[in-house]
């Protein structure tokens, strides 16, 4: 049985013509850059989010560039984020003449850990501007902890929560728990457009006038440009398609939610977790706070259970398998204060398995039965 890593095309035929309606209005209307689509899914998910602000941009890399250059991220800055991560987490605090300073990652969750955090600020080469934790997978990090390590060394928090819409702890959204957070519409996201596509929201006001200003080439009026700025605008299709999107996810991140804890359950009834030398370690447990936008595991033997898996027609996929304090581009704009072995031990390890809201029991026995084939031969 083949089972795809994702399946957009199952989510495009549940939506039905809503999509295709929501797409001919903007044709009719011809309002295709900002606007009035733009500016209603702009409201929407500031409600969703419960935050005062949220501006839609052209990327999640963009959300963080715009954010980074708003909280005065430039050269000679030093921000602390983590290496087990998609690559825009640092080029974006790279290109602005930055650096970033590596944390180690807690293996329960593969997001920062707060004691490296507070470690690779003592031993940063200056002082720290900031941190930039990302809620990775869609878990959110320890934003607590977190928090209280930033008050204690004078630094913000901006969020990067591309990978985790609709995550939420004791009220607060992912994106809502920092100076800013970051979003990502890329198509593959819990919540994604039919395109590239970013927001950042914030409750901060002097800061979204200073991102409004700066995605649209500096101006907050025409022809009047205040700053340098970028062109990074939400375009209305893509808004026009997230608005329809928006008023499933919470239904979908709660079928990712029964996924997972289905593929926990086969996973145990299979054997391969929970005893002494089990192959397979499960993610940790995590509620509301967890979103699922992958489901990964930690598994022996990983490269060759993947390679048995896409023989199979099981698409697992590794995110990621190299740190970006290995990647080349970036060597000149990074710091390494503290070890990082827990990530480097994530590189080799972390296997994610087929997720999606349309998954059925089939496919989720499929997938469980070939990996208990693997460890089995």
């Amino acid at each position: 049985m083949n089972v795809p890593p994702l399946d957009l095309r199952a989510q495009a035929r549940a939506l039905g013509p809503a999509l295709h309606d929501a797409v001919a209005e903007v044709l009719a209307d011809q309002q295709c850059v900002l606007g009035p689509h733009v500016e209603r899914f702009e409201r929407a998910m500031g409600e969703y989010c419960g935050v005062a602000h949220a501006i839609g941009v052209g990327s999640g890399t963009d959300a963080l560039l715009l954010g980074l250059s708003a909280l005065g991220v430039g050269p000679g800055s030093l921000v602390v984020t983590t290496a087990f991560t998609f690559f825009a987490t640092a080029s974006t605090i790279a290109r602005l003449g930055a650096r970033a300073v590596f944390a180690d990652i807690d293996p329960r969750t593969c997001n920062l850990d707060p004691r490296s955090v507070e470690a690779a600020i003592t031993a940063a080469p200056g002082p720290v501007a900031g941190i930039m934790p990302v809620h990775l997978y869609g878990r959110l990090a320890d934003m607590a902890a977190l928090a209280a390590v930033a008050e204690r060394h004078g630094c913000w928090l901006l969020e990067d929560a591309a990978q985790s819409v609709g995550a939420r702890q004791d009220g607060h959204a992912a994106g809502a728990f920092g100076r800013a957070g970051c979003f990502s519409f890329y198509p593959t996201k819990n919540l994604g457009g039919l395109g590239d596509g970013g927001m950042l929201v914030t409750n901060d006001d002097a800061l979204a006038i200073r991102v409004r200003r700066d995605r649209n080439h500096g101006q907050l009026d025409r022809y009047h440009h205040e700053s340098l700025g970028i062109c990074s605008r939400l375009d209305a299709v893509q808004a026009a398609v997230l608005g329809v999107k928006l008023g499933h996810l919470d239904g979908w991140n709660a079928r990712r939610r029964v996924i997972a804890a289905s593929y926990g359950e086969r996973l145990r009834d299979a054997g391969l977790v929970g005893r002494p030398g089990a192959p397979v370690t499960l993610p940790a447990p995590a509620g509301s706070e967890h979103v699922w936008h992958q489901y990964v595991v930690r598994a022996e033997r990983r490269d060759a259970l993947r390679d048995h898996l896409a023989a199979a027609g099981i698409g697992a996929m590794v995110y990621y398998p190299v740190p970006l304090h290995r990647q080349p581009p970036l060597a000149a704009s990074v710091v390494t204060p503290v070890s990082l072995d827990e990530t480097e031990r994530a590189t080799r390890d972390v296997l994610a398995l087929p997720i999606y809201p349309e998954l059925d029991e089939a496919a989720l026995d499929a997938v469980v039965g070939a990996v208990r084939t693997f460890y089995a031969g």
